[in-house]
């Protein structure tokens, strides 16, 4: 089974679908997360966000809808927040999502996202994490694009981090890039020595594959013609995963009739 995972554009850059059925918006905006679920029979909505600004508007369109509303916020985590000074940047750091399992859950996630946000400057290691832990009502996956096993492959980082704590589920996609089976390779290698579980997922930022080259517009608008130090443009935008078109849900459908 391959779960999708959506975003919407509240996290700035990173999606162009949005939460509000379209019927409440204008014909020609943007697809929305809810008329997907509505139209294939999706009854639980995953959601990982950058962001706790849809929250609300997420939770009582799924209310309304009679979907089940999964939700998780991703996090920047570096090895030790000791280490990192007042006005650093370029903090080395990978992805982790917490996802709530109930309405204390959801309180807890807020807490963290608060002090993620106005404590740590947009960063948090374990330790701090673990003062909130509650796996009653929390629980963490590793992401598969962005992770420390992601990072410390092709970044040369070198993160060691210690989930004894959390119990995480790894996410294991495939998307058609040149090292998704590397990574997967990897991601299976460090689950089976150290017993934690694995799930397959699909990525989803837009709806059809057509639409690449819109979400490929919004990335440059939101990255400002630069990423990473280099200039990007729709013909070579020198962004993230930019050589696969399959963070689409009709690439979702695809592979689950495969």
């Amino acid at each position: 089974m391959i779960i999708p995972i959506f975003k919407t554009h509240y996290s700035i850059g990173k999606s162009i679908l949005s939460i509000a059925p379209e019927s409440t918006s204008e014909a020609s905006g943007p697809d929305s997360v809810i008329d997907i679920a509505k139209e294939n029979g999706i009854k639980d909505l995953f959601l990982v966000e950058d962001s706790f600004m849809g929250f609300l508007e997420a939770k009582s369109a799924c209310e309304a809808s009679g979907i089940n509303f999964i939700f998780a916020i991703s996090l920047n985590i570096c090895s030790n927040l000791n280490d990192v000074q007042e006005g650093d940047k370029n903090i080395p750091s990978h992805k982790v999502n917490i996802f709530s399992k109930s309405s204390e859950g959801c309180q807890i996630l807020y807490k963290i996202y608060t002090e993620y946000n106005c404590d740590h400057n947009s960063i948090i290691d374990l330790s701090s994490l673990k003062e909130h832990w509650d796996e009653d009502h929390l629980s963490m996956a590793i992401p598969f694009y962005d992770s420390f096993i992601f990072k410390n492959l092709f970044s040369f980082d070198i993160f060691c981090p210690n989930f004894s704590d959390f119990n995480p589920v790894f996410f294991i996609e495939e998307k058609s890039l040149p090292y998704d089976f590397f990574l997967a390779d990897a991601v299976e290698a460090y689950t089976q020595s150290n017993n934690f579980k694995t799930q397959k997922t699909h990525s989803i930022y837009y709806k059809n594959r057509d639409d690449f080259d819109a979400f490929v517009s919004y990335k440059l608008i939101c990255s400002r013609g630069s990423y990473g130090g280099f200039k990007s443009s729709l013909e070579k935008p020198n962004l993230d995963h930019m050589s696969s078109d399959q963070f689409s849900f009709e690439s979702y459908l695809q592979k689950c009739e495969n």
